[in-house]
């Protein structure tokens, strides 16, 4: 499908799945509206400007997350806003400030954006499997799980995983929210992103590998489930083309474990020390 003469949004487009999602669909065409906290600071926005059709169909907003209002001029005229915009914390000192605060309230405050504007006809939210996965309940032959399944955040609360407590609370009051507005809602819920980094800082799901790299003693005992992050990418704009895409998507390339993981990097880094236990 092509993109010409379309225009979208990305909310929070400087970030890791944003950045590959705003090059992908500047290459089919699309003209993008991608919102930054400082359009001045080329550390957020370089990368950005340098892309293939970026100079013709990319425009830069500065808007605040949790400031209302910041995103209504933003959208109005787009045919589709994609919502990347969320922190990527598994550790804060404050976690209602520093993650769920942003990650809940950030969503309702940008969908009531969407909202008030009639040209939108799909929004596309990065969702995540950790508003899947994590839940005490027991997987047993009885327990059907389906699109309604979700991490149980009383569980996520009493185990501190705050991180999973956000994405799981933002993506439930984003369903309730677009229900109650009558808005075409499809999430797309990644594990654990990895592949090449366009921005010029490194996420957390890419460090986990870096880490390996980077001369770690140990490797944890544990498994991943990855996926690409241009399949991230393509998974969003494929969510709005599709007229047919409805509900969450999970979206899981493979599941690793880290020893497994490691082999593959001995086989493309020989050199490297590595961790062997």
């Amino acid at each position: 499908m092509s993109g010409a003469e379309k225009v979208v949004g990305v909310i929070g487009g400087s970030g890791y799945i944003a950045s590959w999602l705003v090059k992908l669909l500047l290459l089919r065409g699309y003209t993008v509206r991608a919102t930054v906290r400082d359009p001045s600071d080329p550390k957020k926005t370089g990368h950005l400007l340098a892309l293939e059709g970026a100079k013709e169909r990319l425009h830069l907003f500065e808007a605040e997350l949790l400031e209302e209002g910041s995103f209504d001029s933003v959208v109005d005229g787009c045919e589709c806003v994609f919502h990347t915009a969320s922190p990527v914390l598994f550790s804060a000192a404050d976690p209602q400030a520093e993650l769920i605060d942003p990650a809940l309230k950030g969503t309702l405050n940008v969908l009531r954006s969407f909202a008030k504007a009639s040209s939108i006809k799909r929004v596309v939210v990065t969702s995540s499997m950790a508003a899947v996965a994590f839940s005490a309940k027991p997987v047993t032959s009885g327990v059907v799980i389906d699109e309604t399944w979700h991490s149980d955040p009383e569980f996520c609360e009493k185990s501190k995983l705050w991180y999973m407590l956000s994405k799981t609370l933002a993506e439930k009051a984003a369903w309730e929210f677009a229900k109650e507005n009558g808005i075409d809602l499809v999430t797309i819920n990644p594990g654990y992103v990895i592949g090449p980094i366009l921005q010029p800082t490194v996420n957390f799901s890419v460090e986990i590998i870096l880490n390996l790299l980077n001369g770690a003693q140990t490797f944890p005992n544990k498994c991943y489930r990855f996926v690409d992050v241009r399949d991230v990418a393509l998974a969003h704009i494929l969510a709005f083309e599709n007229h047919s895409a409805h509900g969450r998507y999970c979206l899981v390339g493979d599941v690793v474990h880290c020893h497994d993981a490691l082999k593959i990097l001995r086989n493309l880094y020989p050199t490297l020390h590595l961790p062997e236990k």
